[in-house]
């Protein structure tokens, strides 16, 4: 990665807390003074599905799979300890921790219990990416897991959840949440790899990272900003008049993420992986994909559901969090928590 992308990512990532607390407030507002907006724009909807909505999913998605490299798998050989061990976070401490703490603390709440579940089964494919930048990991197993957790999440994703909602007995439709998978995860991969190579080809390799990646990214998160408004403005008086549902929302999330993040901190401590190898496996085994948890949770609920709403506060939570594991991982490093064998 250029030294030019390091520098434009702390600015923006700096102030990303702050921009999503923001939209929840509007979001928040609109729901008391504009309620028939947020009303009319849930309404325009096709089999269902809110057209507005959808559009903002698919491109919160299409940016993320654009970091797609099939060909990074071929270097799985090179040093799979760290990989395999994110792996394993991502598809069994993440679920399991996330199940156990659901059942904990959300039990007669089954669509706060499925936004949990949602997200702990759905390991990051975009954000650990910036989250790796600012942490100064190991930018090539960055891009490796992230492929890989591409890959699987298209396999693995609806399967888990719907093995850990069987678990707990919680009714859910699963040929939607296939459907799901296939329109935000694969109709993306699909149509990203397309135009990815096609760009490469007509534009150059050069204006495509750093032309079009850098305008999708901007437009990705405006679609990621403006469906928190919605998501907000609908869900607005069920959290003014039941603030207590954030607060039960938030504590299996929070205690999730510690729960999850210590594991892995332990884990690549005892198993001798060097700073930038073992803060890139802490940060993507630690990380959510909210995107498809949100667009999932929306497909099989609705934008006024508390299922949106739970993910919604992961994507919250998340954000501030995954900031201060660079800080606390940088801070370790500092200390000699990992390995200091040289690098090679």
């Amino acid at each position: 990665m250029a030294e030019s992308d390091k520098a434009g990512l702390g600015t923006f990532e700096k102030y990303l807390a702050l921009w999503v607390a923001a939209c929840m407030a509007i979001g928040l507002l609109l729901s008391q003074y504009f309620p028939d907006l947020s009303l009319a724009i849930d309404n325009w909807q096709i089999s269902g599905i809110s057209v507005p909505i959808g559009i903002c999913l698919f491109m919160m998605m299409y940016p993320a799979l654009l970091n797609l490299q099939l060909e990074e798998l071929k270097k799985l050989a090179k040093d799979p300890k760290p990989i395999l061990l994110t792996l394993f976070s991502n598809w069994i401490i993440a679920p399991i921790v996330t199940v156990i703490l659901a059942n904990m603390f959300l039990t007669g709440h089954d669509q706060l219990m499925i936004s949990v579940i949602l997200l702990g089964s759905s390991p990051c494919t975009a954000m650990v990416l910036v989250w790796g930048v600012l942490a100064e990991g190991n930018q090539e197993q960055n891009f490796i897991t992230t492929s890989l957790n591409t890959v699987t999440i298209m396999v693995l994703y609806a399967p888990v959840v719907s093995l850990l909602t069987g678990v707990q007995n919680i009714p859910i439709d699963r040929g939607l949440l296939f459907i799901s998978v296939l329109v935000f995860i694969g109709v993306p991969i699909v149509l990203g790899y397309v135009s990815k190579k096609y760009l490469i080809q007509s534009k150059g390799e050069s204006w495509f990272h750093g032309v079009f990646r850098p305008l999708v990214g901007k437009i990705s998160m405006l679609a990621l900003l403006t469906t928190l408004i919605v998501l907000f403005s609908l869900n607005g008086d069920v959290l003014l008049k039941h603030p207590d549902l954030i607060v039960l929302i938030s504590v299996p999330l929070l205690a999730g993420f510690f729960i999850v993040v210590g594991i892995n901190l332990l884990i690549t401590r005892f198993t001798g992986l060097r700073y930038r190898e073992g803060i890139i496996t802490v940060i993507i085994g630690s990380s959510s994909h909210f995107e498809i948890a949100i667009a999932t949770a929306v497909s099989l609920y609705g934008l006024g559901s508390q299922a949106a709403l739970g993910t919604t506060m992961g994507l919250f939570w998340e954000v501030p969090i995954m900031l201060s594991l660079v800080y606390l991982g940088k801070r370790l490093r500092d200390r000699g928590f990992w390995s200091t064998r040289a690098e090679v």
